[in-house]
């Protein structure tokens, strides 16, 4: 018989696995969406909706999939959401129509709802000073994302057709729950009590804790998803870059943004949630105000004659950036939760939901503004105006919050 410690650990390593497949296929239309994009001939908003959808899907999910989660177990309910999820993976091949796009993408985009189950079935295998690192390590399957980048532009350029990748990705997704079904356990001491009812558990969508780490998550989670989905297209747009250039640089965002979440529960393990959370933010900040500076060219006339002078982050300088971003998010995703842990114990599942919601709903909503804001000016870099801007209502609410435990 496996010991506690040994099913501790399988929990997390097959969890985080099959996060990671989740996690690839619900950011599957970042790098596909730009060859149908292509195909159909798309306008910008129109991309972006299509690239949001499964991203909505996902996000409405998380509420009732973290209470059912509290109530029967993450194992089976992981298993279940991963199966349902691959009948419409594949359906994807065989759309030809805008709104074949959008419904299959909604019913693909239900495994984004991974999330909410896998958090707390995992974290409550884990002593809560284990849980910051424990909720890190499987929250870094948000790597799925950069996977899928490396993965999607793979396949497409070595098969010529966008089609091969959902036939690929069904046939991942279905190995790996069964992969997970084999390699999880179940504890019935993790369930919640039934002296929790299901009111008293969606009462917590008016707590102020919560909303405010919504706010929070809709910044580092929902951020990342929307520019997970986004950077592949800037780069091509931007720098004209080839697909396969333009997903490789978009991963040196995404890739740190998921594996070193790990590193972000870690440091709220250590320094507190609010310390990190707090850091994270400034850096965000910095950097999205220096990336929000569109490409300028100028002519200056003078005596001697005119004078060309052309100010904009040059290719390197913007990776490098979004680098930076990438490591931030990473450890705020990672940070917030523990947030969740240390407030709401007897509730990770349902808070872990009501928060994904809210980081989902982000990823939802920014690209779809990313697009109509660069159909409306013809200017790229507004999508960083505007994550500058939700940036600053966090760090000024994070302030107030916190001002008299500060001062305590």
């Amino acid at each position: 018989m496996a010991s506690e410690t040994y099913k501790r650990y399988s929990v997390l390593v097959s969890s985080t696995l099959s996060f990671t497949v989740c996690f690839m296929i619900w950011m599957m239309l970042a790098v596909v969406g730009i060859k149908v994009q292509e195909e159909m001939g798309f306008n910008q908003t129109q991309y972006g909706i299509l690239i949001a959808l499964p991203v909505l899907s996902g996000s409405l999910i998380r509420v009732p999939l973290g209470i059912l989660t509290d109530r029967y177990g993450g194992r089976v309910v992981l298993f279940a959401l991963m199966m349902i999820s691959v009948p419409a993976i594949f359906l994807m091949s065989y759309a030809t129509h805008y709104w074949h796009f959008l419904i299959i993408g909604l019913l693909m985009g239900l495994a984004g709802g991974s999330f909410s189950v896998g958090t707390p079935y995992v974290a409550r295998w884990f002593p809560k000073h284990q849980q910051g690192m424990a909720m890190g390590v499987f929250g870094a399957g948000n790597a799925g994302s950069a996977v899928n980048k490396f993965l999607a532009a793979w396949l497409i350029t070595t098969y010529g057709t966008w089609q091969i990748v959902p036939t690929v990705y069904s046939a991942i997704m279905l190995a790996m729950a069964v992969i997970f079904w084999f390699t999880s356990y179940h504890d019935p001491k993790h369930l919640v009590s039934s002296s929790v009812t299901l009111r008293e558990q969606l009462a917590l969508l008016k707590d102020p804790g919560v909303l405010r780490y919504s706010q929070y998550y809709s910044v580092v989670f929902g951020g990342y998803v929307a520019l997970a989905l986004w950077m592949t297209k800037y780069y091509v747009g931007e720098y004209g870059m080839s697909l396969k250039t333009a997903a490789f640089l978009a991963a040196c965002f995404s890739l740190p943004g998921g594996v070193l979440r790990a590193l972000g529960g870690y440091l709220s393990d250590k320094f507190g949630a609010y310390k990190v959370t707090w850091a994270v933010m400034w850096v965000c900040w910095v950097c999205f105000f220096l990336l929000s500076y569109p490409q300028t060219d100028m002519l200056i006339k003078t005596t001697y004659g005119t004078l060309g002078l052309h100010i904009g982050l040059n290719v390197t300088l913007f990776t490098i950036l979004m680098f930076t971003v990438g490591v931030a998010m990473a450890v705020g995703k990672a940070s917030v939760f523990k947030f969740v842990a240390d407030d709401y114990p007897n509730n990770i599942g349902a808070v872990s939901g009501i928060v994904g919601l809210a980081g989902g709903m982000g990823g939802f909503l920014l690209p779809i503004m990313f697009g109509a804001l660069e159909d409306f000016t013809g200017i790229r870099s507004t999508s960083f105006m505007l994550l500058y801007g939700t940036v600053c209502v966090s760090l000024i609410w994070m302030h107030f919050s916190f001002k008299a435990k500060r001062n305590g």
